[in-house]
């Protein structure tokens, strides 16, 4: 992995302090993913989200319930939306799931953003997980990700005031002519928010070496 990206996922993990007790109590051992709510103005910000957030939840250690079987249950059942999903009680969801925990999250923020001389892809989103036996919160998390970091120091290099229009304009060609410029920056963003061993992130799953160190 190159340094880049590195710093890419290193970042943006909130300090504050967290009470893990009801956490470590629950004891999780599955997630069952809910459809993220959108806020944003760009209709593929919730299964753009949805579909990458597997893997760091499977890296720190949980089972995760498949979310496309998940997502079309909730279809079968006359869930179309991920409103009426998050509508649903904790103890329904852990009857037709079998999963210890709910995971819900919001999109608050997911595309790019055009500017004169800049434009910048952003995502944003927050997390809560919830113990579907009892409807405790065990956690909750924010995170973003921007195709502008690590780049605002190289402005001055690209030829002055006309360089930089040019730049911002090549940027945004590239990003109108891509189907989803968000994807891979939302990508980033849910392994900021879903890794395990993060300050004020998710604590280790069973299935992780980890477990029970942090």
């Amino acid at each position: 992995m190159g340094a880049s990206l590195l710093t890419l996922l290193a970042g943006c993990a909130s300090t504050k302090s967290v009470d893990y007790s009801a956490f470590k109590q629950a004891k999780p051992r599955s997630i069952l993913v809910l459809p993220p709510l959108n806020e944003s103005l760009d209709v593929k910000a919730t299964y753009s989200l949805l579909s990458q957030v597997t893997f760091p939840l499977a890296e720190a250690g949980y089972y995760v319930v498949p979310v496309a079987l998940a997502d079309e249950t909730f279809r079968q059942n006359g869930l179309g939306n991920a409103g009426d999903v998050h509508q649903v009680s904790p103890a329904k969801l852990r009857e037709i799931y079998g999963a210890d925990t709910g995971l819900y999250i919001t999109v608050r923020e997911y595309g790019t953003s055009y500017r004169v001389i800049s434009s910048a892809t952003i995502v944003t989103a927050s997390a809560r997980l919830v113990d579907l036996k009892s409807g405790t919160s065990l956690w909750t998390g924010t995170a973003t990700a921007s195709s502008e970091e690590g780049n605002n120091g190289n402005n001055g290099n690209n030829g002055g005031l006309v360089g930089m229009l040019i730049t911002a304009a090549v940027k945004q060609i590239i990003n109108s002519s891509m189907e989803d410029s968000g994807y891979p920056i939302a990508g980033i963003t849910s392994a900021r928010l879903l890794s395990a061993g993060k300050p004020a992130g998710l604590l280790f799953g069973p299935r992780s070496p980890k477990y029970g160190t942090d």
